[in-house]
């Protein structure tokens, strides 16, 4: 194993570089002052990081999987505007200690997810630059950048992208992936922290379930499919930070009413049943602290889109509620207060 303070910058960008792909819109890549690409139709930028002792805990890290995690963040925010992703901007604050196969297999990870979504949406998405500095603490921050302008999904008025403001009394909402699974898997994590069983986040015994759910918080897959399959969409958001919160996001932008269908979240409810119960404590049931992941857990990257124009829900999407006149959101009529994630705790 070599430290990258026995390497120098230049040569640990040369190993981590050597596993990214070149696209064909790439004129200058990385290597320069700055990167040179031919883009086609709008730019859609977005920029998210993932900062040590917030987001991840070295007792649980994997580099790989938190590349993966990394760039899922950043893409699935492109998609859900309606755009294909152009290629991404990475930059890294790493420990000197760092080894650099660790680095190596973060790069893995980003470049795994970047082509599995490329794969599914049709496009070609290079790391095109970026930076690498050291910290105390490991800090990754990626800007996706995006093109939309081409035939496929889109929404009048913005560009051809896809806004949360959109929304209409009389859509239906639609979910494409899964949600409630990375807040399952991050409540096994803290679980495991304190000593309820072995110190790997992959040490759950022969229960695969439960390992399925920590590894949809670590590296979460996005539906990229669903999205391409779409067609019109009157809004659309990346569920992130939990489904009452962004499902509210949507409410406030568009002016409307968002009331879900709790029938249709059982679905997505009875596969963390085994997890709720080994978690749940007297106060609250399995059933309830499923239904909790359901509407406040994050991370997933599932999708969030409103329309009227489908009678049968597209591929990859399943109808969860409709959009009324009002405001805020409720489950079955009844209000459902904004519980998801938030910075700084508001």
């Amino acid at each position: 194993m070599t430290r990258l303070s026995e390497l120098g910058e230049s040569h640990v960008l040369e190993r981590i570089l050597s596993h990214n792909r070149s696209g064909s819109q790439v004129i200058i890549g990385p290597g320069d002052d700055a990167a040179v690409t031919a883009v086609e139709g709008n730019l859609v930028s977005t920029a998210d990081m993932l900062v040590e002792n917030e987001d991840f805990t070295r007792s649980w890290l994997d580099w790989r999987r938190l590349g993966i995690k990394a760039a899922a963040q950043n893409l699935s925010d492109v998609c859900v505007m309606g755009a294909k992703p152009h290629g991404l901007l990475v930059s890294l604050a790493v420990p000197n200690s760092t080894e650099i196969e660790d680095l190596e297999a973060l790069f893995a990870g980003i470049v795994a997810e970047a082509n599995r979504a490329g794969d599914e949406l049709g496009c070609e998405i290079p790391i095109i630059g970026g930076d690498l500095s050291s910290s105390g603490l490991i800090v990754i921050a990626i800007t996706a950048l995006g093109t939309v302008g081409d035939p496929g999904v889109t929404s009048a008025g913005n560009g051809g992208v896809i806004t949360r403001a959109g929304a209409r009394p009389g859509d239906s909402i639609y979910l494409a992936g899964t949600i409630g699974r990375a807040a399952a898997g991050l409540d096994l994590l803290f679980a495991r922290a304190d000593g309820e069983y072995g110190k790997d986040p992959d040490d759950l015994g022969a229960d695969a379930d439960l390992r399925e759910l920590i590894n949809t918080q670590l590296a979460p897959q996005p539906d990229y499919a669903a999205v391409a399959h779409l067609g019109t969409a009157s809004a659309m958001i990346d569920v992130s930070d939990g489904l009452s919160t962004d499902l509210g996001r949507v409410a406030a932008a568009s002016g409307v009413h968002a009331d879900i269908d709790r029938a249709s979240l059982q679905e997505l409810i009875d596969p963390l049943l085994p997890a709720a119960r080994h978690l749940a404590q007297k106060t609250v049931t399995a059933e309830e602290l499923a239904l909790s992941w359901v509407l406040n857990g994050g991370e997933d990257h599932g999708f969030l889109a409103s329309s009227a124009q489908f009678g049968t829900p597209p591929v990859g999407w399943r109808r969860i509620g409709e959009m009324r006149p009002g405001h805020g959101v409720s489950l079955d009529g009844a209000p459902v207060p904004t519980s998801g994630f938030s910075h700084f705790g508001k």
